[in-house]
């Protein structure tokens, strides 16, 4: 597999990585056995970039990674976690914590679940609205020096943030949504990124499954989070599956899997981008790796930016809720 550096200062990973958030919350049940499966599979065809969460069925997602690691080389392998948000028993949000001696907590933690040394990439979920960035990534350096993390990202931060902490200590990376019908990093956070050597770890690639070509009005179960997503609603859904036929018909004429076209939409992007696949399965695992032999020529990517222009999409990316908490939905100020 091909390799991407995850910007100027960051390591060089697998040039798609494996999200393993489904295999432990927030899209219904799962299979722990083929989640370990899965995750080896990954590892065999030469994925080595894992992304969870600390609060990823609370603890539960780091323990399945350090299960599925035991009989696996840390070597040449990175680990990223997202830390910070606050969840009750019953799996609800309750805010964010970015203070330093809870950082220092929290990583403990993940380190122990994971059974690992150091977590190669440590970010922060969301901007902590009551912490500033300084204090949140200066905290971080020093768990640098303590050899506790390897590297610094964000997660769903805008411009402004980016400049900011970037100027603390060095950013590898912006993990944010990015796809066919989620482009608002394209407005300026891209550019910022770019402009500041910091590279892209892109999530939601399939829109949650929506645009993947396996989705149906009928396909979610409880305890899924795209229940309660607006782009799933009624009133928006037939909208966007209309989109999904529009790439179902493009991926036909391509030769490949709608979910695998997107999947190279996304790489293909720019070589500073690396697209996470949420695979929770081996089935689907293959699916996406499929997506490397995937070529897309100047009239194919014409083709799709006809079919998917910015705001394509009918409903918001997450519940209104969730954007009023995420500065990159905020507007960036004037320099």
């Amino acid at each position: 597999m091909d390799t991407r550096k995850l910007g100027s200062t960051g390591p060089t990973v697998s040039q798609i990585g494996l999200g393993c958030m489904g295999m432990s919350d927030f899209y219904g049940p799962s299979d722990r056995s083929e989640s370990i499966a899965t995750i080896h599979a990954a590892l065999d065809a030469g994925i080595t970039l894992l992304d969870t969460g600390d609060f990823y069925g609370m603890g539960h997602n780091e323990m399945l990674i350090g299960e599925a690691l035991k009989s696996r080389s840390r070597d040449n392998l990175q680990i990223s976690v997202k830390f910070g948000a606050l969840r009750d028993r019953n799996y609800g949000f309750l805010g964010y914590d970015c203070r330093p001696n809870a950082m220092k907590n929290f990583v403990a933690y993940s380190l122990q679940r994971l059974s690992v040394d150091h977590i190669d990439i440590y970010r922060p979920a969301r901007l902590d609205p009551n912490v500033p960035i300084e204090d949140t990534v200066g905290a971080m350096a020093d768990m640098i020096k303590a050899g506790w993390i390897k590297h610094i990202g964000l997660s769903e931060v805008g411009s402004d943030t980016i400049r900011r902490a970037h100027k603390v200590h060095p950013i590898a990376d912006l993990q944010i949504e990015y796809s066919l019908i989620s482009r608002g990093i394209e407005t300026g956070i891209l550019n910022t990124c770019r402009e500041l050597g910091i590279g892209i770890t892109a999530y939601g690639v399939l829109a949650r499954g929506l645009i993947s070509g396996h989705w149906s009005k009928n396909h979610a179960e409880a305890k899924d989070f795209r229940l309660l997503s607006p782009r799933f609603q009624a009133g928006n859904i037939d909208t966007n599956l209309a989109l999904a036929d529009r790439l179902r018909g493009i991926a036909g004429e391509i030769g490949a899997s709608p979910a695998q076209v997107a999947i190279a939409w996304v790489a293909a992007q720019g070589t500073d981008i690396v697209p996470l696949v949420g695979a929770r399965r081996r089935e689907r695992l293959t699916e996406a790796l499929g997506a490397l032999d995937v070529k897309l020529t100047a009239a194919h990517l014409a083709a799709l930016a006809d079919a998917f222009p910015p705001g394509a999409a009918a409903g918001g990316r997450y519940p209104e809720e969730h954007l009023r908490h995420m500065d990159s939905e905020k507007p960036a100020t004037a320099s």
